[in-house]
């Protein structure tokens, strides 16, 4: 019952998000926006589906694409009723620059977000080899 009301907060919350104009940070300044609606754009060290734990969670490990420290992830939850909306994410995933928006909280000593709706998870390219000169 918890898992159900903190899931329909987050929805609520990240709605807020895309009206509210959120921050833009890296997977390592998210814990700076704990307890507020956030874009975190990062690579996607991992994505893991859990599907023997209770809400068949799939977790999305996001980190800065310069400075790949898991230590310094943020980790983005599926819950299984969700799913089905994200495709396969442990496979589609890995690997993919990407941003996440939505409110980000704080479990297990790193920042979290909650995804309910593919329109909290966008790709973003590469940079062009002139950016990187």
């Amino acid at each position: 019952m918890l898992t159900i009301k903190v899931a329909i907060a987050a929805t609520a919350l990240s709605m807020a998000a895309f009206s509210a104009g959120a921050a833009t940070v890296t997977p390592a300044d998210a814990m700076g926006q704990v307890g507020h609606t956030a874009k975190v754009c990062g690579v996607v060290a991992a994505a893991n589906y859990a599907a023997d734990t209770r809400g068949h969670p799939t977790f999305v490990t996001l980190v800065n694409p310069s400075q790949p420290n898991p230590a310094a992830a943020l980790t983005a939850v599926i819950y299984g009723t969700d799913r089905a909306k994200f495709g396969n994410p442990e496979t589609t995933l890995p690997g993919q620059r990407v941003c996440v928006t939505g409110f980000v909280s704080y479990f297990r000593q790193r920042p979290e977000m909650i995804l309910s709706g593919p329109s909290q998870l966008s790709y973003f390219p590469p940079p062009s080899i002139a950016e990187l000169r």
